[in-house]
């Protein structure tokens, strides 16, 4: 792939306004559109134990109405224009994404500020959105691989924040009051740490200049910082959890550790040993292992979530109940395995071969290299990161992929954690 088609420092202009508010863009004129996307320092990390949910909640009522429009208006605004705009509330951030044509910018970044600005939660839309909360609670309740990714989530991060789902629970949401919205917004929703990426059919002098035009004047003298997180206590044992779900014709399985942040120095090997591991071909050694071998699962992988923090190293699986307790020797026998020995040539070879070539798909849409400047900004990389990857990548050696397997994935220090038709609750072993 030319280096060209690659962002970088020559053709993505970034811009910080007097407000706090970065902005990365980069033109794209090859399509008659243009992608909106960014996120703000506010997220769930904010919640009280007692309003689990409120970040998540206030993020999915600011589309319900604002000082000037209606839920339909805002909606009928959108849908005629040929546009949309949507949010999604995240653990540190909220988040949000539109596409218009690219002579529709200004109209798409007005509407961006006013419902960021001026929300109104009426309250039959408050009410509303509750019951499509609930719902949606209720069938996780019913869902193994959510419920198993809880219960994971529960054991690793013990006294942690990220212990903590950030769609609450039907209780906190139960007890999330108009009043509580407005305070929430009006106190942590505003520019500072803002990154809006625009990318499409417009000269980016232009797109900067235009969300400073609909964003440049916000201020919110209130907003706080974002809290730290505090350190996090790593597993002392093989820690196991199970969550019964009746009538459940698969359980899914969770099992793994923290792992690094995205900004770690280890995070690179971690995530070409992770693709070794359980993504490559046919889902890595775990899905070999597993699925393919011993014929247990009806899939296998692994996922590596870095983030702004030590997001989860883990291995995922859906078995028949009575294969759950061979699934898991099976993997922790891979995981054994992937810690006491360095990956072969081969393998490391074609794992490289493999993020190398799929680095190009990321640049596709306009929507792809909008998030991909949006990691850039997120984790301080510098914006000649994606031209520097593909050597990066091929710098990795079997040698620093098995000392960062083995800073995170101690086999004797994982979490197993199991939804469906399982006996018993929770049990340490």
């Amino acid at each position: 792939m030319p280096s060209q088609a690659i962002p970088g420092p020559d053709d993505v202009l970034r811009v910080a306004l007097s407000n706090g508010i970065t902005v990365l863009a980069r033109a794209n004129f090859h399509s008659p559109s243009v992608v909106v996307s960014g996120f703000l320092q506010v997220g769930a990390l904010y919640d009280r134990d007692d309003r689990l949910g409120l970040a998540n909640f206030t993020a999915s009522m600011l589309l319900r109405g604002t000082e000037r429009h209606t839920f339909d208006a805002l909606f009928d605004l959108l849908e005629s224009n040929g546009a949309r705009l949507g949010f999604r509330g995240h653990t540190h951030t909220t988040g949000f994404s539109g596409k218009a044509l690219a002579e529709d910018l200004p109209l798409l970044l007005d509407l961006l500020a006013e419902v960021l600005q001026t929300p109104t939660f009426p309250a039959e839309e408050v009410e509303k959105q509750r019951a499509q909360w609930l719902t949606s609670l209720a069938l996780r309740a019913q869902d193994t691989a959510e419920m198993a990714e809880l219960a994971f989530d529960q054991l690793v991060y013990r006294e942690h924040p990220y212990a903590r789902p950030d769609d609450g629970y039907p209780e906190t949401i139960q007890a999330i009051t108009r009043e509580d919205l407005q305070a929430f917004h009006r106190r942590h929703f505003g520019p500072r740490g803002m990154v809006v990426a625009v990318v499409g059919a417009v000269e980016p002098q232009r797109a900067v200049e235009a969300v400073a035009a609909a964003l440049g004047e916000w201020r919110n003298s209130e907003q706080p910082t974002p809290p730290p997180l505090p350190p996090l206590q790593p597993l002392e044992r093989l820690t196991r959890a199970a969550v019964p779900i009746p009538g459940k014709s698969q359980c899914d399985v969770v099992v793994g550790a923290a792992g690094p942040a995205r900004t770690a120095e280890d995070y690179l090997p971690a995530m070409v040993g992770n693709t070794i591991l359980g993504r490559f071909g046919l889902m890595g050694r775990i899905g070999d292992a597993v699925r393919e071998q011993a014929g247990l699962a009806y899939y296998a992988y692994s996922e590596l979530h870095g983030g702004y923090g030590p997001g989860p190293w883990e291995v995922n699986a859906g078995v028949a109940p009575a294969n759950v307790e061979r699934a898991v020797a099976l993997i922790l026998a891979e995981i054994r395995r992937f810690v006491s020995e360095p990956v072969t040539a081969e393998e490391l070879a074609d794992a490289q071969a493999g993020i190398v070539g799929n680095l190009p798909l990321s640049f596709e849409s306009n929507a792809g290299v909008a998030g991909a400047l949006l990691t850039i900004e997120r984790y301080g990389l510098g914006l000649d990161y994606y031209r520097r990857f593909a050597d990066r990548v091929r710098a990795v050696t079997p040698e620093v992929i098995l000392e960062a397997a083995r800073r995170y994935l101690d086999p004797e220090r994982l979490a197993v954690a199991v939804a469906g038709e399982v006996e018993g609750a929770s049990d340490d072993h």
